[in-house]
């Protein structure tokens, strides 16, 4: 028997289908009635590839006498973090003040009538273990504690809201603009600390704060390490070589365990490959040309298209971490789909191709994980061709498809397990493969349009540029009902009116195509870069209607329309696996005001970067993403050339520089450059150009 989620689009929601918890969506109907019946909420949130989501479903979610008791005593609501992440962002800040660390599935306790939060936490096991509480005790505790200690549950409750309100408003310091140049190297010096090899602990790819700290190796400020670019570059070496990395079928895990980058959380998350993608073109754009950046790159492009790219040109959520080794298993087994056991390996290669891998990757009879061996490269630098073989000889064996029908970039298409059913009777040929959750996400899309945009820029490659396009066109043609802006798409269906992430991310990537296309001399088959700039001030406008706090400055995460049944409305500056939708914003912001000419953009990145110098200031180590805002604030720069400078000077690595076509150039010139609000003289070489292009984008040195 199922409960009210059969009937979800999402798959996270579907997969709690057949629980017996009574679950109810995130809806006016559940909030009315927890409040008429008095009962406590029990608000469960994750997302579809979450491996302790799924723990969780498969043991406490599935006790019969948990959900007796459940049922009885509480309003269970489930939501997906992907659909609500305003909901999400700010019951996490209730379970990072009570226990000082957050995580999912996040489980949190709120009183009825007024949806503020009490008791929060991650996964409950069913019996006491690993230091927790069985979950059925928990539930009694905190439904006895609900009933009879009313006033201790008010002020817990009123200190729970004060900080979340407190949060919201942010405290005043006296940094002001003229100290902007002192705040950016503090952030510089925190990021690079940050993306700083770890001796210990999980490794997670922290891209907002190795991109901060690759673009600001350019002011050479003194006091600082002399080795920053060794530690930007150590950053993509250990995601390029990694066990992180898919070796044999492109993408990037979520994370790994250990600290030698080697063993991963398996899942494939889009905006993880999307910004990993980004920063490896940025770093060899700024010299680091290493051949196993620009292979995990293409790599990563093809798994893009091979596993993750819809018909209608939108790319998918996310693959799990976890996938069956048979179809009659009855839990699927972490990491399955991606691991090899040592006698796999000789089965499959001869003894000449098992050395060359064991040479290069670290692959032992013993294995790295649970006896089994997650690839790991050992050295940088290109693979030999016979080493690349190898690699494409266990694609096919892991597809269980003949070697010869491969070609180099493994160009077939492979559609998606769209749930546990399809992945146990699906007719695959070789593993089964892992879930694939297929729903269109416009921020996540934009993350990976901006990824694709700036390999092309670096890469020349058009298929880059051409799934760019695809997912842009599909988000533009798709995702406006009755001239809003929509957040999701399940197959074809626009739901969940946009957030501030997907404003802020799209309009970063229509910005990032505009500024790919300008160097293409031949446009006839392309959308011109026109087109993306036009929208991208269109959708600017609905963002500055809907979303802009005029009270405080910054960008509200929901619209006002959109943000009744929010205890608070946050203006998320934070950067976490993604960067902070105000951070983008106001970069995007600045660069407005760059190709237009329009000075309103300017006015209201100054707001935005004044509402949030204090945290800035005070907490320069949770907010990146703010920092870039301010370089490209403090350092923003226009050329205007032709159309070949620009293809040239796009292959180089110039954050905060914008790019105009100028047809009407003197013969003597090679483009002019604008230094903020000031133009400098025409210059009349390569060489002057680049001297005043250097001394633009480091003028706050």
């Amino acid at each position: 028997m199922t409960n009210r989620l059969a009937e979800a689009k999402s798959l996270y929601l579907r997969k709690h289908a057949l629980n017996p918890i009574d679950w109810w969506f995130w809806c006016d109907e559940a909030l009315a009635t927890a409040k008429a019946q008095n009962k406590p909420i029990f608000l469960s949130i994750g997302y579809s590839s979450c491996h302790w989501c799924t723990v969780m479903e498969g043991e406490a979610f599935s006790d019969p006498a948990i959900a007796e008791y459940m049922n009885a005593n509480f309003l269970p609501i489930k939501v997906d973090r992907e659909e609500r992440p305003d909901l999400d962002s700010i019951y996490m800040q209730v379970l990072q003040m009570m226990s000082g660390q957050g995580g999912w599935p996040l489980n949190i306790f709120l009183s009825p009538e007024d949806l503020v939060p009490f008791y929060a936490g991650t996964y409950f096991p069913v019996d006491p273990r690993y230091g927790r509480p069985g979950f059925l005790q928990v539930l009694q505790a905190l439904r006895h504690y609900y009933d009879t200690e009313k006033e201790d549950l008010h002020n817990r409750k009123a200190v729970i809201l004060e900080s979340l309100l407190t949060a919201v408003v942010l405290q005043a310091d006296n940094v002001t603009e003229s100290q902007d140049n002192e705040l950016l190297q503090k952030g510089y010096s925190i990021s690079t600390r940050i993306i700083t090899p770890n001796p210990s602990g999980n490794s997670f790819p922290m891209i907002p704060y190795a991109e901060l700290a690759l673009r600001l190796t350019r002011f050479n400020w003194e006091n600082e390490a002399s080795d920053s670019k060794q530690v930007c570059t150590q950053r993509g070496l250990d995601l390029a070589l990694g066990g992180i990395y898919d070796h044999v079928g492109g993408g990037f895990h979520r994370y790994t365990v250990d600290h030698t980058w080697t063993v991963p959380h398996f899942e494939k998350m889009l905006y993880d490959n999307s910004q990993i993608v980004e920063y490896l073109a940025s770093l060899w754009s700024a010299g680091v040309q290493e051949p196993a950046f620009e292979q995990a790159i293409f790599s990563t492009v093809q798994w893009l298209k091979r596993e993750m790219t819809d018909k209608s040109g939108y790319f998918f959520a996310a693959q799990d971490a976890d996938s069956f080794t048979d179809p009659t298993a009855a839990e699927p087994e972490e990491g399955a789909f991606y691991i090899w056991s040592y006698s796999e390996l000789e089965q499959l290669l001869t003894p000449l191709e098992l050395t060359e891998l064991q040479q290069q990757f670290t692959v032992t009879p013993n294995g790295n994980f649970e006896g089994n061996n997650v690839l790991q490269r050992r050295y940088p630098g290109k693979l030999s061709e016979t080493l690349s073989t190898t690699l494409t000889k266990l694609f096919a064996a892991r597809h269980n498809l003949p070697l010869h029908s491969l070609t180099t970039d493994n160009s077939i298409t492979i559609p998606p397990a769209r749930d546990n059913q399809e992945a146990r009777t699906g007719n695959w040929r070789g593993r089964i493969p892992p879930v694939t959750d297929t729903k269109m996400i416009v921020a996540w899309n934009a993350l990976m349009i901006s990824g694709l945009a700036r390999a092309y820029g670096v890469f020349q490659q058009p298929e880059y540029l051409e799934l760019a396009s695809g997912a842009a066109n599909f988000i533009i043609d798709c995702q406006f009902v009755d001239g809003r802006f929509y957040r999701l798409n399940y197959e074809g269906q626009p739901t969940v009116l946009a957030q501030s992430e997907d404003y802020a991310f799209f309009i970063k990537a229509l910005l990032d195509l505009h500024h790919a296309t300008l160097g293409i001399k031949e446009l006839s088959s392309l959308t011109p870069p026109s087109f993306w700039l036009e929208k991208a001030i269109a959708i600017q406008e609905e963002f500055n209607e809907f979303l802009w706090s005029v009270e405080l400055g910054g960008y509200n995460n929901t619209s006002r329309d959109a943000s009744q049944d929010l205890i608070v409305r946050e203006r998320s500056y934070a950067d976490n696996a993604t960067p902070s939708a105000n951070g983008i914003a106001i970069a995007n912001l600045v660069r407005l005001a760059l190709l237009t000419d329009d000075l309103h953009y300017l006015d209201f990145a100054e707001l935005g970067l004044k509402s949030f110098r204090s945290v800035m200031n005070s907490a320069p180590q949770a907010c990146p993403s703010l920092f870039q805002a301010l370089d490209w604030y403090r350092n923003c720069t226009l050329i205007r050339t032709t159309t070949e400078q620009i293809n040239f000077l796009n292959t180089m690595y110039l954050p905060t520089v914008m790019f105009a076509t100028a047809s009407n150039l003197s013969p003597t010139t090679v483009g002019l450059v604008c230094q903020g609000l000031k133009c400098l003289p025409a210059a009349e070489s390569l060489e002057k150009l680049m001297q005043q292009i250097d001394r633009c984008q480091t003028r706050g040195r």
